[in-house]
């Protein structure tokens, strides 16, 4: 009779023990299950709101603490960050403006910026133009989403007098008073008609935008505010933004 070594009998397991048949494979291990999280590693990952509601939820005075503190440090991190948040939008220049509010702005160190100069992005449009109107929506969310970065627009053919529409929309990308990049009829081309992540890509890969971008914070009431408003600096920065020189532009299709 033949015998079928991959069975499971007592006749197998003796002729295993006297060596007649091979050992049975081994069972693979399972893996062990990954740890848990700790408590510090699940703080890391809290917004303000977060930690101050499971401050509030600690079963004990150890763990409120140490939520305490996670908190304070993340609190601490939010304002060094926005003080040097100096932008924050898209700035209207005028072609009189672009070597103060352009060359010269690309000049500039950002406080605790390991890359020298300030990242200008200019943009060179046109009223109307479709990839004009849909490039502007990606820099206003990129402005906003990089503050450290300034974005400034102009109409093309108030900065480079003829411009052809064809090459529209224009970016034109500088630091440290030099042009890094021109980028010309940017998404014109209606079968790459380029996202908010190619932008963003581009403006890593030639670091006119660095550090992790900026993420909307969740509103708190007013009564649990630690210490001044944190958004009074870039406040009043913005109020002064706001005066900075215009030249012919009440008539653009763009709502700055």
């Amino acid at each position: 009779m033949a015998v079928n070594p991959n069975e499971d009998t007592e006749f197998n397991d003796a002729l295993r023990k006297h060596g007649i048949l091979p050992p049975r494979p081994k069972t693979p291990e399972e893996p062990s299950p990954p740890p848990s999280p700790s408590l510090s590693e699940q703080l890391d990952e809290l917004d303000l709101d977060e930690l101050k509601d499971k401050e509030e939820d600690a079963n004990n005075s150890d763990s409120e603490r140490l939520i305490a503190s996670y908190r304070r440090r993340k609190l601490a991190e939010l304002r060094q960050e926005q003080s040097k948040a100096r932008f924050g939008r898209i700035y209207p220049i005028g072609r009189d403006d672009y070597t103060r509010e352009v060359t010269e702005a690309s000049k500039e160190d950002g406080d605790g910026d390991l890359i020298k100069g300030t990242g200008v992005v200019c943009f060179l449009y046109k009223d109307g133009q479709v990839p004009s109107m849909r490039l502007f929506d990606h820099l206003r969310t990129l402005s906003t989403r990089y503050p450290r970065t300034k974005f400034v627009s102009i109409v093309g053919d108030k900065c480079i007098p003829n411009c052809p529409d064809r090459n529209l929309p224009m970016m034109i990308l500088y630091r440290s008073g030099l042009v890094v990049e021109n980028l010309v009829a940017w998404g014109a081309n209606p079968r790459q008609p380029g996202t908010l992540e190619d932008v963003e890509l581009v403006l890593q890969k030639l670091q006119i935008v660095v550090g992790p971008p900026t993420l909307p914070q969740p509103t708190r009431p007013k009564d649990e505010s630690d210490g001044e408003d944190d958004d009074a600096p870039r406040s009043k920065k913005i109020s002064s933004a706001k005066k900075a020189k215009v030249e012919d532009d009440s008539d653009s299709d763009f709502d700055l």
